[in-house]
């Protein structure tokens, strides 16, 4: 996905992003891991209907059986050993990898709610990420030319950045979808199959990795309270 987001750009998320109704977003959390491509149909199907003003806004936090996903910037030569399938996500984006211990974050927004700005709405998604990232005593950092969050690994060597997040949106109708991945607990070596985002020069890391052992409700409970205190109110169906 193309670097949408910088310092000297930085919109006024909090009043920006919400909607002055205070209409609740749907939040729904998936106890079995989906099929990609069920789930992009589902999300498919949910986008429209926002659209049509028959069903509300809604987030979806999930984990998929192991697979890469490509987006519409990928090339082939970052696809290094396709051990799992290899699917066209339709999002913005590169080569990246999706499987259990990571949680995947489905957002379907009505931006003619939330003051029609997408690079507002990639900065607001990495905010989140940042704010959850905080509340664990971790420092995630925007990077100008890389989208995602970062965090520092000097452990690792001089200059050393890890990514902890991938962030990757689409919006049809002014309807947001695709969303952010976070790593829990995932098999890092499952990174190997791809140049994740097209980056050769850094890394990826995980909670887990970082020596924070947390479950899944655990991260969830602060991503809900996080989403919230940007972008209002969330209601469990």
């Amino acid at each position: 996905m193309e670097a949408l987001t910088g310092a000297a750009e930085a919109c006024q998320i909090r009043s920006k992003l919400h909607r002055a109704d205070s209409r609740p977003v749907e939040w729904r959390i998936f106890d079995a891991p989906l099929d990609y491509e069920t789930a992009l149909a589902m999300m498919d199907e949910r986008v429209a209907a926002i659209a049509a003003g028959t069903a509300n806004e809604a987030v979806w936090l999930l984990e998929h059986p192991a697979l890469y996903t490509a987006g519409t910037s990928a090339r082939p030569e970052d696809l290094l050993n396709p051990r799992f399938p290899v699917y066209p996500a339709g999002r913005g984006g590169q080569y990246t990898y999706h499987g259990p211990g990571q949680r995947v974050v489905y957002v379907m927004l009505d931006l003619t709610q939330r003051g029609r700005d997408i690079r507002c709405l990639v900065q607001g998604l990495e905010q989140w990420v940042i704010d959850t990232l905080a509340a664990h005593n971790i420092t995630g950092e925007r990077r100008d030319g890389r989208v995602g969050v970062w965090v520092q690994r000097p452990e690792k060597g001089f200059g050393r950045e890890d990514k902890i997040a991938a962030i990757g949106v689409r919006v049809r109708k002014w309807i947001t979808f695709h969303g952010l991945s976070l790593n829990v607990a995932p098999d890092l070596g499952h990174y190997n199959g791809i140049v994740p985002c097209g980056i050769t020069d850094q890394g990826v890391t995980s909670f887990e990795d970082m020596g924070i052992l947390l479950s899944m409700p655990e991260v969830d409970s602060v991503l809900r309270a996080q989403f919230e205190a940007l972008f209002g109110p969330t209601l469990v169906l």
